[in-house]
């Protein structure tokens, strides 16, 4: 917007100039400002930071240091789409991220808001800055934590305070368009607390551990509500030692949580009513929750005996999510040695579709029982130990069950002790699996897995889906069978490893069958010439794994070692063996691949087969 200043006795070329400098200025945006907070940069300390004054775009990098920042501060400012304001932390020279100590922390004299003793670090709910509701905010990369008590602080007047028992590391009071990313919240009352005026949030690639307080049931390793919110790529560990909240509890509209790793809590999901907001319950969104490609352990004999509870725990229940919770391609492994309960729904309202999933408990089958009492459970396609039961106590609700799920002894974990709970090549989960309710379709098909830890990769189907949270991978399955109890250690299994020394990585032994194990070039690819009458031809030979295998194997040709041409390929999704470079000679047992062109028709001439994975 322009706005016209009166400048008084000043000439036409005066008044131009003015004219166009106050064009120039309303019209360019101010560059967005970098603070660089740590060791040898312009900030010493966090609150050295005008946290009261952050723009859009702008940024603050927190360095690693050796000790502590004993420092917390509010956000309560905005950004945009295109230039969020955003938090980061730089990590050390090892990956340690930089700590944000709540216990002993001090606070910026400039700022002044409310509800300090309820988090290291708060977004929105300020009188300086003044209020606003905070928009566009990412916060990634800190280890944040001790905000409970018995621990104090300092406010901005220097005051001493104590944190609250629901204290967190961070408390979004309200805000739209916040991002949480790559964190570790730990040593708090909640690790994240998320409130109701909170839109549109994302909670991706945390590890959320270590957090409640002793001999309590209402504090969380998280606990949010919130109008579309998405967990995806974290890791949940157990609470604090005695602590009796959940791994992640929640009472928002549009709620998915996918791709994750929740271990431990008295239950790992707690999916409630949005007690304290009426207008999240009369949100379209409120009805309908997507859990999906998560990993879900329940250690022995800890917390509920339940792993998901949908639908309320106020009393009021007009206000319960009175939905469907679609619960699918989930991996749920019980090491209970006494009872196991899948799901509680809270009223006959409430109702859970589950297909794709993987049921494991270590106890015989009759441990395991479907519904706690109320509610209405549809399976289909989902794989358990036979003998599980409708319930422990009374069924007043109703099941579904239309007789095709998979039942057995053992699921075909890769290693149920090293907790790699992706399939064997043996599992009865492979192409078990069936549609999803339509309702899923298109936004929530899955499309990525977790990777242990905070990490995820592409999931993709060969035939019908697997059962689980994980696709059948045959380089997984190889990985076991090469290396078994050192299959998780990447310096001797990863892609790039060469544990046997004979400079031939992981990723092309598996290619070409090759024993990761024994130095030796036998399987390499092999350049040959072949007749095609009248003329001689270079061609390149190699073994290749059948399919599915994952895998892409790229003929490429070149004359000078610099600039290589794409010719035939090979992989699960299709395949093109011919074309105008080069043209397949064999397919089996090797594959032969020559130049289209004879040798007496280039002066030179180069072949290499280039291996691309798909899991990354």
């Amino acid at each position: 917007m322009l706005s016209l200043v009166p400048v008084k006795k000043c000439l036409p070329s005066q008044f131009q100039w003015v004219w166009a400098a106050l064009l120039c200025l309303v019209a360019s945006p101010a560059a967005a400002a970098v603070f660089e907070v740590g060791p040898g940069k312009p900030y010493t300390a966090i609150g050295q930071v005008p946290w009261e004054s952050l723009n859009a775009g702008d940024t603050v990098l927190i360095y690693w240091r050796s000790n502590a920042y004993q420092e917390k501060w509010v956000i309560c400012r905005q950004g945009n789409p295109n230039a969020p304001i955003t938090v980061r932390g730089v990590p050390g020279p090892s990956g340690q991220l930089p700590v944000i100590d709540g216990n002993a922390a001090t606070t910026r004299s400039q700022l002044n808001f409310w509800n300090q003793e309820r988090a290291v670090v708060k977004i929105g709910g300020a009188s300086v800055p003044s209020d606003t509701t905070p928009s566009h905010i990412v916060i990634e990369g800190l280890d944040i934590r001790s905000a409970r008590p018995p621990f104090t602080y300092r406010t901005p007047t220097g005051a001493t305070a104590a944190y609250i028992a629901n204290a967190a590391a961070v408390y979004v009071e309200k805000g739209t368009n916040i991002v949480i990313r790559g964190c570790v919240m730990s040593d708090c009352g909640n690790g994240l607390f998320i409130a109701a005026a909170t839109r549109n949030a994302l909670i991706e690639g945390n590890y959320i551990l270590g957090n409640g307080n002793e001999g309590s049931a209402y504090e969380h390793n998280s606990y949010t509500a919130a109008e579309q919110i998405t967990f995806q790529f974290n890791r949940y560990g157990p609470l604090r030692t005695n602590c009796l909240g959940n791994a992640l509890k929640d009472r928002s509209a549009g709620l998915v949580v996918r791709y994750n790793w929740i271990e431990g809590g008295n239950r790992q999901l707690d999916l409630v009513d949005a007690e304290d907001s009426v207008e999240l319950q009369q949100s379209p969104l409120y009805p309908a929750t997507h859990v999906y490609g998560n990993v879900l352990v329940e250690q022995n004999d800890s917390g509920n005996s339940q792993i998901v509870h949908y639908g309320g725990d106020s009393g009021n229940t007009p206000a319960y999510r009175k939905g469907t919770l679609y619960f699918y391609h989930n991996t749920v492994v019980s090491s209970r040695s006494g009872n196991t309960t899948l799901f509680r729904l809270s009223t006959n309202d409430e109702s859970c579709d589950a297909r794709n999933n993987l049921f494991f408990v270590t106890a015989t089958g009759n441990r395991l029982a479907l519904l706690d009492g109320a509610g209405r459970l549809f399976l289909t396609h989902n794989w358990f130990k036979p003998g599980y039961v409708n319930s422990h106590s009374t069924l007043t609700g109703s099941i579904t069950n239309d007789a095709t799920n998979v039942t057995g002894s053992d699921p075909g974990f890769l290693s149920l002790g090293r907790q790699d709970f992706r399939l064997n090549t043996n599992s009865a989960c492979i192409n078990a699996g069936t549609n999803l309710h339509p309702a899923s379709l298109p936004l929530h098909q899955p499309a990525r897995h977790y990777r242990k830890h905070l990490q995820s990769a592409p999931r993709t189907n060969h035939l019908d889906p697997d059962l689980g949270a994980f696709e059948y991978s045959p380089f997984a399955a190889w990985q076991n069978a090469a290396f078994g109890t050192n299959a998780d250690n990447a310096a001797v299994s990863s892609e790039e490893a060469d544990p046997d020394g004979d400079g031939i990585a992981n990723l092309d032994e598996y290619a070409f069958l090759m024993d990761p194990l024994v130095a030796s070039r036998v399987g390499a690819p092999q350049l040959k010439l072949v007749m095609i009458p009248p003329a001689w031809h270079l061609a390149i030979q190699f073994p290749r794994r059948p399919i599915p295998n994952e895998l892409t194997y790229l003929v490429e040709t070149s004359s000078n070692l610099a600039q290589w041409q794409q010719g035939s390929w090979y992989s699960d999704s299709g395949s093109v063996s011919s074309n105008a470079i080069t043209a397949e000679v064999e397919s089996a047992p090797l594959a032969v691949v020559r130049m289209v062109a004879g040798v007496q028709d280039v002066p030179s001439g180069f072949l290499r087969v280039r291996v691309q994975e798909h899991w990354r």
